[in-house]
């Protein structure tokens, strides 16, 4: 059953933002996730607040997620990830095939 992390985030610093993304892409790829949305125009249709940048990635389980997210290629994102952003991090499962 695939397995999403859904990243709500801001960006605080724009030079450090392009190496966390870089790095971040190459564990992601390397562990069988792919992007399904990152960064585009996102607007509240009920509740507040107003949604900040919206990043969806899919994995093949949830047990492949965890396993990228405490991998050492991921933990060298997390370092710039600090000064990089500020974020809001879920893990979810998605519903199993009917």
């Amino acid at each position: 059953m695939s397995a999403y992390v859904i990243s709500e985030l801001e960006v605080l610093d724009p030079v450090a933002i392009e190496t966390y993304r870089t790095l971040a892409a190459q564990s992601i790829a390397q562990y069988g996730g792919r992007y399904l949305v990152r960064g585009g125009m996102a607007s509240a249709a009920e509740g507040e607040p107003p949604p900040k940048n919206i990043v969806v990635v899919e994995f093949p389980s949830m047990a492949r997620l965890r396993e990228w997210y405490a991998s050492p290629e991921y933990a060298e994102a997390l370092k710039v990830r600090q000064t990089a952003l500020d974020r809001r991090l879920i893990f979810v499962e998605g519903v199993s095939p009917a």
